[in-house]
Order: structure tokens, then C-alpha cells, then sequence
């Protein structure tokens, strides 16, 4: 089942074709790959899927429904959970308080905010929940900022989890991470796999074949090619456009 679709969408900027008549879907419970050099418009469709952005042209789909004006918020309430190339987690506060505000967040009774966050019982049983999912419990009194680069990419997709989503959109989830860094994060996202759908942006190929599903490949905000890492790894234009013969 497609639970996240892109059809036909296009994101100009003045004569710039970021974005230029990409499909793609994603499917219900699958890792999806999206890869491509600086500059191929990857960042830009995730902008378009989860709303940040509107599309020039085309349509975006999520569960059946047309969502393509629906705003951030509201695709965020409907399921869509989305992390950044960069952290954007509070430094100053805990663990715990990171994903407490999370889940506040994404709260449509604006009393809420009243309310302090431990004091919140919706949001501090979501917040223990993605705690325990991600592995971060030993980790919930810590200052976020003092954690290891890994330990806040892994407070990045638990605060995410703490908003209930559905479906995650992870930009560059391995970005700067060392090898064993690198094995804890692909064995929480073989984790999240079976409970929820992943599209994932990230330039660690060998991390890419390993995880993946489905693997798009972008050139010039076009969508290459597009399917199993086998029939990617084995595509001719893919080893000249992007890949090397080292792929090969």
C-alpha cells in the first residue's frame, strides 16, 4: 500500500528546475532510499513531501488523501514525522524534556501549552514510549546537549516518534557519524521498519544498499531510476551518473 506519493511535482525558483516532474511513491512498512549528488533536488522534494514547500506543479498524496495543500502542521498531525540534515534538538534541556515537547507539540488543544510538559500526561507517556524505542532511557536526565553526535541523531527520530507519525522522513540520518555510530543508527531504523514507512535521504552508499528497500536515484530534479538496490547497483546510467565504477 502507497502511503506517501509524489506525482508529477515540480518546485521552480526563478529559472532554477529544482524539482522538475518527479514521481515517486512509497510504500507501507518499507525503507526507501533517496540518493543523488549535491544539487540533484532531494532536500527540496522532502521540502515538497512534508510541506515546508509548495510544488510549482504536481500533487503530493499521503494515505490516499491529496494533501498538497495541507500545511506542515497539519501533515505532521495527519503522520508525516520529518528530521533535518542538521540537529535541532533544544541543548539546554534533558532527554526527557526534549521529546515531552515534542509531543506537546504536536497537540491541537492550544490549553495545552498552559500546562507544563512533565505535567502532561499524553505527552510524558509518548515521550517514555519513544525513549524506550530508540534506546535513549539510560539516557533521559542527560542535557541533550552533551550527548554524542549519534546519541543526538538518535534524540532527533525519538522526538519525531514522540509525535506519533507514521511515516518518518530522515535527512541524512548517518551524516558525520563513526562506524559504530553508523550500526546503531541502521539497527534502530531496521527496527522502526517494522512499524513504520521510511524515506530516508543519505550519501552513505554502502549504508544505502545494506537498509534499503527501494532506492530512487535524482539527477538534475529528475528521478534516474528507481527500484530494487540490486537493480540500481546493476543500472548502467546509475554507475555513469552517480555511482562509479566501484559500485559496479
Amino acid at each position: 500500500m502507497t502511503l506517501l506519493a509524489a506525482r508529477n511535482v515540480s518546485r521552480h525558483f526563478g529559472g532554477l528546475r529544482a524539482v522538475d516532474g518527479v514521481t515517486l511513491t512509497v510504500e507501507r512498512a518499507q525503507i526507501h532510499a533517496l540518493i543523488g549528488t549535491n544539487g540533484a533536488g532531494k532536500s527540496t522534494l522532502i521540502n515538497l513531501l512534508c510541506g515546508e514547500v509548495a510544488p510549482s506543479a504536481g500533487r503530493v498524496e499521503m494515505m490516499g488523501l491529496d494533501v498538497t495543500r495541507w500545511s506542515q502542521p497539519r501533515r505532521a498531525r495527519a503522520g508525516l514525522g520529518r528530521t533535518y540534515q542538521h540537529t535541532t534538538i533544544f541543548p539546554s534541556f534533558s532527554v526527557r524534556e526534549n521529546c515531552r515537547l515534542a509531543a506537546q507539540a504536536r497537540l491541537q488543544r492550544p490549553w495545552d501549552w498552559l500546562t507544563p510538559a512533565e505535567r502532561c500526561d499524553t505527552s510524558t507517556t509518548a515521550a517514555e514510549g519513544a525513549l524506550a524505542r530508540t534506546g535513549l532511557e539510560p539516557l533521559a536526565d542527560q542535557v541533550a546537549g552533551t550527548l554524542s553526535h549519534g546519541a543526538k541523531r538518535q534524540l532527533e527520530i525519538a522526538m519525531c516518534l514522540a509525535t506519533a507519525p507514521q511515516i518518518l522522513l530522515l535527512d541524512e540520518p548517518l551524516a558525520g557519524m563513526g562506524s559504530g555510530e553508523t550500526e546503531n543508527m541502521l539497527a534502530l531504523l531496521a527496527d522502526l521498519k517494522t512499524s513504520h514507512t521510511i524515506l530516508l535521504v543519505e550519501h552513505d552508499m554502502d549504508a544505502v544498499f545494506r537498509i534499503s528497500d527501494r532506492i530512487t536515484v535524482l539527477v538534475n530534479g529528475r528521478v534516474l531510476a528507481s527500484g530494487s538496490p540490486q537493480a540500481i547497483r546493476a543500472n548502467a546510467e546509475v554507475q555513469e551518473a552517480y555511482l562509479g565504477d566501484a559500485t559496479a
